[in-house]
């Protein structure tokens, strides 16, 4: 061996290794929010344990498993978030339109319900 030269050490390239993806998101903050605040048919508790499934697997290291209950969790974290928003928007909406109409047919049912005293009248 000849050593009577210096050498380059190179670290090795990482030409062949593909980029490493970035690990999936657990979306435990959101599924804990909607589990406390926005409960709708206990979607936020599902959400909640698929965002502890999948904050598991991501420990574990599989990640494809992760990504899978990662899924689940933004999904079911947004069915909850849609549901508690939506409903009562829709009952406040059903609410006004009600108190309205109803105001409305009041005020037309007034003349039908009054009664005009007159002296022009004459019964035999």
């Amino acid at each position: 061996m000849d050593t009577s030269y210096p050498r380059e050490e190179r670290p090795p390239s990482k030409r062949g290794s593909p980029p490493a993806a970035p690990a999936p998101r657990d979306h435990l903050v959101w599924a804990i929010f909607n589990t406390l605040y926005m409960n709708f048919c206990c979607l936020g508790f599902v959400a909640l344990a698929f965002a502890v499934k999948a904050r598991d697997r991501k420990v574990a290291g599989d990640v494809e498993a992760a990504r899978h209950f990662s899924s689940k969790a933004r999904c079911y974290n947004a069915l909850a978030t849609a549901g508690s928003v939506v409903l009562p928007l829709l009952l406040g909406a059903l609410i006004v339109t009600g108190v309205i109409h109803l105001s409305k047919l009041a005020q037309e049912s007034v003349g039908f319900f009054t009664y005009q005293f007159s002296g022009s009248d004459d019964e035999d």
